[in-house]
């Protein structure tokens, strides 16, 4: 833990700092001492979160949940946030993490994907950026990124040896200046080859709500791309009925059904 002394200046100075209605906002001061006071993320990385409704207040939330539609159907995921078990469920297939195997129920064999790939795929998107304070995390720097003219800082995300299913994936999270809110992620993938990549591609963050006291995407853009010159926008993913939760559901919810399969992780 690092104690953060410029940041309990600040907090000395924007506590007494007068609103337009003559009061000082309170709110916002504590906001403040619950995520800047001790920290072990870099200062940049705790006004992201600060922006987006606070680590403190985000580590309350249990479950989440959110439609996810597609052509002619919707998947409904669903995560379990201490635990990372996981559910997705859609009108004709299944799939999930129980805590130890990724199943599938497919009867129809309409699943096309690879559900080692595809099950968490979505979520680590979506409750950025606060899956960035997961541990085995190692926090670096990155040059900006420039769009249309404007310049984003950011932070490079690695991970330690072991952590997750794709331990040499690297992230790029980009934050608007101004607000410090997310704008942008850069993401590598490795999951099959095992090997590292210097391929990042580019998803834009610029549409939010807030859900539960806590600002998540409505909706996120992929983007072309050559290197770090951002190019057209390509593929918009849009989220419906986002239920952020205190409230845990039972283990039994995310187990493997009767008549579902084990899936390996698929190899090239």
């Amino acid at each position: 833990m690092r104690i953060i002394f410029l940041s309990l200046i600040f907090l000395g100075l924007f506590s007494c700092k007068e609103s337009s209605t003559g009061k000082a906002d309170k709110n916002n001061s504590k906001v403040l001492l619950e995520n800047i006071i001790q920290s072990k993320y870099p200062d940049a990385l705790d006004r992201v979160f600060i922006a987006h409704g606070g680590i403190q207040n985000w580590t309350k939330k249990k479950v989440l949940v959110y439609d996810l539609p597609k052509a002619g159907y919707t998947e409904t995921h669903t995560t379990d946030l201490k635990t990372r078990m996981d559910r997705i469920v859609s009108p004709d297939y299944s799939l999930g993490f129980d805590g130890k195997h990724v199943w599938l129920m497919d009867k129809s064999g309409s699943y096309k994907g690879d559900p080692v790939f595809y099950h968490n795929l979505m979520f680590y998107f979506y409750a950025m950026p606060f899956v960035l304070a997961d541990e085995g995390i190692i926090y670096g720097e990155t040059t900006n990124l420039i769009f249309e003219g404007k310049s984003y800082p950011g932070i490079s995300i690695s991970y330690d040896s072991g952590v997750g299913t794709s331990p040499k994936d690297e992230y790029f999270l980009h934050y608007d200046p101004q607000t410090y809110q997310m704008a942008w992620l850069g993401y590598t993938v490795t999951y099959r080859s095992g090997e590292k990549s210097d391929n990042v591609k580019w998803i834009r963050y610029d549409h939010w709500m807030e859900v539960n006291n806590i600002i998540l995407p409505k909706a996120m853009t992929w983007y072309a791309y050559e290197g770090k010159v951002i190019k057209e926008a390509k593929k918009a993913v849009q989220f419906d009925n986002i239920i952020l939760s205190e409230t845990s559901k039972p283990d039994a919810y995310y187990a493997m059904p009767v008549g579902s399969k084990i899936v390996e992780r698929k190899q090239d």
